[in-house]
This record gives C-alpha cells, structure tokens and sequence, in this order.
C-alpha cells in the first residue's frame, strides 16, 4: 500500500475539492492520504464526508502558497509551506510520492532548490502536462519551466518524457517529437536543429518534427519544446477550447430549433467533453526532481484530484524515478564515450 502526500491547500477554492479527492481516492486506491496543510480547517472538511474505513492522515502546515506568490521568494519565504511539509514526506521517505494543484511555478522551485533537489545528471527539470485529443493521450514538456534552453536540455526532456509516458500511457517504445514551424529536418531555430541531431543519435524512439496540427493526429507519443514555446502552445490550446465551448453554447441557445437540436445532441457534447477533459488526466509529473511530484491545475476539481493521485500511483508503480535517473545517467556515458 502506498502513501501518498497531498497539498490540502493547493487549488483555487481549497481546502473543499482537495479533500473531496482525497477521500475518493482513499476509497479507490485503498491507499493512504496524507493531507497536508492547515490541520483545523481539513479535519472540519473530512467531517463531511463519510471515511470510515479509509486511510486518511493529516500532516499540519502553518503556512501555504497562493497563486499570486512569486515562484523566486517564496521558498524561502514560506519555509513551512505546506509544499514545503509535503515533499519534505517525499524527502524522508515517509509518503511515495506528492500532489498539489498549487502555484506550478513555486512547486518548481521549492522542489528543486528547498526539498527533493534534481535527479543526479539532470540539468533542469521540466514541466509537462498531458494533451487528450481523439482518446490519444501526448505528453509535452517543457511547458514553462525553462523559457531559453539548450539542446542537451531538449534530449534530457525527450528522455524524461518517454519515460513517464512508458509507464502512464503503457507504451513500449514512445514516439518522441520535436515541436517546430514544420517537418521537414531544415525547419526549426538553430535550438531545433541540434536538438533533433542530439536526439536523434540516442536510443530514443525519434519520428523528427511535427507541427501543431500534428498533435491531433496521434501521430506521436511525446513532444518537446523548450518552456517559451511549449507554455504558448499550451496556453493558446486551453483559449481555443473554451471560446469554442462559449460559441457553441450560445449558438445552441440562439433559437428553438437550436435548442432542440442541442438538447438532442447533448449526450454526444457530454461524451466529447469527457474525452477532452484535462481534470479526467488530473496532472502530469515535474519531471528531474528526485521524488515523484505531479502537479494539477488550479482549478482541479475532486475528480481531478483524485486522478492526480492515480497519475502519482502509476509514476511509483513504474518506478519513475529510478528510470529516469538510469536514461539520463545512460546518456551522459555515450556521451562521454564519443569524446
């Protein structure tokens, strides 16, 4: 049985969707929660759900990290965060792994310079984040960790990334890409350039560049970008789906006929949501640090909560850590060889 550390004070309306999904996924996983912030507050938030019979612990933390925090001060500024008191559990190898739906940016900096600290070999970690499109699932990093980088850093993403999509998404061999203006192996900045010829050279599964609309194909496994272009991406994709969600809705209710047709088709709308939800991945790892760390949005809901936990569980399961460490350690040995 695991134990799994979960920042009771991450989301926008925490502590109420925090706990909501802890307790699911208590009750699912039949592993133990550990929550994690302001002790009075979630145990009068537990006393309204029903958790005999499951495994839910409370860890106090006098202090927790808002959105509006700068990702530069305050890990040294909230050393009691319950960031802070949840992967130091990690740390300490009293929890297997923390979730939080706080400020990403803190949860980065804690985890790196306060607590976990990086992976042996790894010269940044990198954000990433799950697309769901078609019922095909990408993973894709960096999404904002690092704005300017470098191409050694480009493969060490494409590694970390095949390794986790390896374990989550059950994939043997990854289909690894670079984010680019095109396909064709001219195409790219210089960064794009030598990153492909880096990765390319490993033993990483490279199918070369692909464009955006490529990523609704299912084409690939695993894109990478440096975290300028891949926040962009990402941002700009989260936009176009609720305007499009906006301009359907109200073109659903512009007259009758559209209101019967809308109301007849929307099992159909509802599936359609379901398949593009991101609350139904629930979070995606920070990966290079040295502890499993997965981070959700901020306005996860209790469903998204508890599909973090899970995201956590299969990141322990597969031992995520430990491969990652093994592909980046692998890498920086060719390398050494070749020199």
């Amino acid at each position: 049985m695991m134990r799994i550390a979960l920042d009771a004070m991450g989301s926008d309306t925490c502590p109420v969707p925090d706990v909501a999904g802890a307790v699911l996924a208590a009750r699912e996983y039949k592993d133990t929660i550990i929550l994690v912030g302001d002790e009075p507050r979630i145990r009068a938030e537990l006393a309204k759900h029903e958790t005999s019979g499951l495994s839910l612990e409370v860890v106090h933390a006098s202090e927790a990290v808002t959105m509006e925090d700068k990702a530069s001060t305050v890990g040294k500024l909230k050393p009691e965060s319950s960031m802070h008191v949840g992967m130091n559990l990690v740390k300490n190898t009293q929890a297997d792994a923390f979730v939080t739906a706080g400020n990403t940016g803190a949860a980065l900096s804690i985890a790196t310079l306060y607590t976990l600290k990086r992976i042996k070999g790894v010269k940044r970690p990198s954000l990433s984040t799950v697309i769901t499109l078609n019922g095909h699932s990408i993973i894709c990093a960096d999404v904002g960790a690092n704005a300017d980088c470098k191409p050694d850093w480009m493969l060490q993403f494409a590694i970390m990334s095949s390794a986790y999509a390896r374990f989550a998404f059950k994939i043997d061999n990854p289909r690894v890409a670079l984010l680019a203006n095109g396909e064709e192996e001219s195409k790219g900045n210089e960064l794009i350039r030598e990153s492909a010829h880096l990765i390319e050279a490993s033993d990483l599964n490279f199918v070369g560049n692909v464009e955006p609309k490529d990523l609704f194909k299912g084409s690939v496994d695993v894109v990478v970008a440096d975290g300028f272009v891949g926040n962009i991406l990402i941002k700009t994709m989260e936009a176009s789906t609720s305007t499009l969600v906006q301009v359907i809705r109200q073109e659903m209710m512009a007259d009758l006929p559209s209101k019967l047709g809308g109301l007849l088709a929307k099992p159909a709308f509802r599936r359609v949501r379901k398949a593009i939800d991101p609350f139904e991945i629930g979070g995606a790892p920070l990966l290079g640090v040295d502890g499993v760390v997965i981070i959700g949005h901020g306005r996860s809901n209790a469903n998204a909560i508890k599909n973090a936990i899970r995201q956590a569980r299969t990141a322990v399961q597969g031992n995520l850590i430990a491969a990652i460490r093994e592909g980046v350690s692998s890498t920086a040995a060719a390398a050494s060889e070749e020199l």
